[in-house]
């Protein structure tokens, strides 16, 4: 009998361990290992950002989105890694982060998809001038301001790779600075009931413009490392050439779809699978040119018949995505970071300056190129807000920055910090600025309800 218990006690302590062959005298994590994870991580994730998330809404009325964002860097090596450094180990080993990497692309590519449906492209016809005047002023400010600070921050060690250009260094903080949390910006809209309204279709819009410009200065920087410059022309060349198309014939290909849920008053499950084919297709094909799959999502989605095709696919697949799959998205790219690089008052006041001046540069020049184009005070103010928040997006890009040479560790680190207060401040600056009188005034529903059931 002890032996048996002994067995099962092995056996259940055995569980989290790699079962494969030896690789290296170690051995390797076997099919069956990767599955066991997935799913034990997928718990975790889920549980942790429900619970900051709730406690983000009661104590700071944060949206869930912020939780769920700091959910991922508690149970990264910030925190958990930190504290229980064997335990975050056992629950997010390196060799199965791929299998994560997969679920998180599918989730917060599915999100966006979805936001893209519920996209109101009136506003955006009557919108287009001002948002591309907004984006206009998000992007050049910040590469204005990345050319003032670069020269400084290539002077102290430790923050840029040894040898790399000037205009390299500038091309790249000045995509970190301009880089808006899109998917996040859209979460932040969703929640405090701006989806339909003018204000947040612009500020999504302008959002979609500036990201997707930072990933193609991206690629231009990237071709300098290895990748070569075809790497950049794809990129490039072939967003426009999908946009172009989709904008010019999406909607009248995508047409039927919508008869066919119209005539049958529900949507089938052939349409559901058409669709989800269509989805992916366009999210491979903006992830295979060196974009991202979000725009890939997010652009079939705007194309996507309204109506009752909207509504029946909100209801099939959005619950899943916002509730299972995105939180997967935080989670990984909090697993690679770190908080505590910073350890310096000299890197300290560095990292004060570049928040500092990311602020001016991507707030400021959003809420002066809104007023420019005649928005009042209060709603430019919204829009810089709004803008400044870059969350996640930030982390993806700055990830990049450190696996492919760019940046060190120490400047990864600072970016991640002002990537986090950043979007930390989005809400309550929002509301302070617009939020709150527009919910007096009842230009919007009140927070807590929505916040509630978020």
């Amino acid at each position: 009998m002890l032996d048996l218990l002994d067995s099962a006690w092995f056996a259940l302590t055995d569980v989290l361990n790699p079962h494969g062959p030896a690789i290296n005298a170690a051995k390797s994590y076997a099919p069956a290992d990767y599955s066991v994870h997935f799913f034990l991580q997928l718990a975790v994730i889920i549980l942790a950002c429900r619970v900051v998330g709730w406690l983000g809404q009661k104590l700071f009325r944060q949206p869930q989105v912020v939780g769920e964002m700091v959910a991922g860097v508690v149970l990264g090596p910030s925190l958990l890694g930190l504290l229980f450094p064997d335990l975050q180990l056992a629950i997010f080993p390196k060799e199965t982060r791929n299998v994560l990497y997969v679920g998180a692309q599918l989730g917060v590519g599915l999100y966006m998809f979805m936001v893209g449906l519920t996209l109101r492209l009136d506003h955006f016809q009557s919108k287009a001038k001002s948002a591309a005047t907004v984006s206009a002023a998000g992007i050049v400010a910040p590469f204005i301001l990345a050319a003032l600070i670069t020269p400084f921050l290539l002077t102290v060690p430790g923050l840029f790779t040894d040898g790399i250009s000037q205009a390299n260094a500038t091309l790249f903080m000045g995509a970190c600075i301009a880089l808006t949390a899109f998917p996040m910006l859209a979460r932040i809209i969703n929640e405090n009931g701006l989806a339909n309204s003018s204000l947040g279709t612009l500020t999504l819009t302008a959002g979609a413009f500036d990201d997707a410009a930072s990933w193609c200065v991206l690629a231009l920087v990237l071709a300098t490392f290895g990748s070569g410059p075809g790497v950049a022309v794809i990129a490039i060349a072939g967003a426009v050439l999908y946009t172009g198309f989709m904008i010019l014939f999406g909607r009248k290909l995508l047409a039927p779809l919508g008869r066919a849920v119209e005539a049958r008053g529900e949507m089938s499950t052939q349409v559901l699978a058409i669709t989800m084919l269509l989805f992916c297709l366009s999210a491979f094909l903006m992830d295979a040119i060196g974009i991202h799959a979000i725009f890939g999502g997010f652009l079939m989605g705007v194309c996507m018949p309204r109506g009752l095709f909207v509504e029946e696919l909100k209801r099939k697949v959005e619950p899943i995505a916002v509730v299972l799959l995105l939180p997967m998205f935080f989670t990984y790219s909090g697993l690679n970071t770190r908080i505590d690089m910073v350890n310096s008052v000299s890197l300290i006041l560095i990292a004060a300056g570049i928040l500092v001046a990311s602020i001016l540069a991507k707030f400021g020049a959003c809420w002066a190129a809104a007023r420019a184009m005649g928005e009042d005070n209060r709603t430019a103010l919204g829009i810089g807000a709004l803008m400044n928040s870059r969350g996640l997006m930030e982390l993806i890009i700055i990830n990049i920055g450190l696996q492919k040479g760019i940046i060190g560790p120490t400047l990864f680190s600072m970016l991640v910090l002002m990537a986090i207060i950043t979007t930390v401040m989005a809400t309550p600056l929002f509301e302070a600025v617009y939020g709150k009188k527009a919910r007096e005034t009842g230009e919007l529903d009140q927070l807590d309800g929505r916040l509630a059931a978020a």
